[in-house]
């Protein structure tokens, strides 16, 4: 399947891209991404033509390029055109090659998929495990990353309801459920299991137990907002730190009688590509 990941390395072409730790996207670089899907070496005259051809495109240039900093061809930074995914796509759209037909195509039937999966939510679920299990996670490790998705949109509806503001907010109670369930914040977190790259999910990376004690965590912040009637942010702040506490103990609970470290260093990256397939398919025996 055509995936905005190919546009990373195209028939062997570079596409430069670049990190907003701000908006928690990656930005490309339109240039590259142009000649990978155009046989134009000129990219500001393609441009033109496209802004031509497509009004609304024209009309809506600013918002979807934006000049971001980028190493050019010798080694230089510069402020180039580059544009996020959902920009690029928006581009692609308007681009009359046939480079760029499976990345329409693909972007037809992910449309098609997420109406499917309005009118049957079920289907999103279903969506979610398949590519999982694409990746070679198992299916009882999958089973507990879909529950863990559940409890933490729990959490994050019930922070919403109480006057907790989004982003920067819910960050800051985030990090203080972990550091009190785990002794780390997510960012320390991500550092003890070595995960460099920007758009690594750190649950994704995490073992049964680690996602079972984040799962604790969270519902049991979900469960003190709730009962305490925690309102705004320093009232959810400290359910958070409360909630924490609970899955804190209850980890040190099991590592004194285990002998064990529920938090490890193991990432998902490091586990051989074979014994993925070996777990995944002892978990379909059993």
């Amino acid at each position: 399947m055509t995936t905005i990941s190919n546009l990373i390395l195209f028939e062997e072409k570079q596409v430069r891209r670049t990190w907003n730790e701000a908006e928690k996207k990656w930005y490309f670089s339109i240039q590259d991404v142009l000649e990978v899907l155009t046989d134009s070496s000129d990219s500001k005259q393609y441009v033109k033509k496209l802004k031509s051809r497509d009004p609304l495109l024209h009309a809506n240039w600013g918002t979807i390029c934006t000049p971001v900093e980028m190493t050019a061809a010798d080694g230089r930074k510069r402020k180039i055109q580059a544009a996020n995914a959902e920009g690029l796509f928006r581009l692609i759209q308007s681009i009359p090659s046939p480079k760029a037909e499976p990345f329409k195509r693909w972007l037809a039937k992910v449309g098609y998929e997420r109406l499917q999966e309005i009118e049957n939510p079920e289907l999103a679920t279903t969506r979610i495990k398949e590519i999982y299990r694409q990746k070679g996670y198992s299916d009882a490790w999958i089973e507990k990353r879909m529950r863990g998705i559940a409890v933490r949109d729990e959490l994050t509806d019930e922070w919403m309801k109480r006057g907790v503001k989004q982003q920067t907010e819910y960050a800051i109670l985030t990090a203080e459920i972990s550091n009190a369930t785990f002794g780390m914040t997510p960012t320390e977190y991500r550092k003890h299991k070595s995960l460099t790259q920007p758009a690594d999910n750190l649950r994704d990376h995490m073992t049964d137990l680690e996602l079972i004690f984040t799962m604790l965590g969270e519902a049991s912040t979900t469960e003190i907002a709730r009962n305490t009637d925690a309102q705004g942010f320093l009232q959810n702040k400290r359910a958070a730190r409360n909630g924490g506490t609970v899955a804190g103990n209850a980890r040190r609970e099991l590592e004194s009688k285990s002998g064990r470290k529920v938090s490890t260093r193991e990432n998902f990256k490091e586990i051989p590509e074979s014994q993925r397939r070996i777990k995944s398919k002892a978990d379909k025996l059993q």
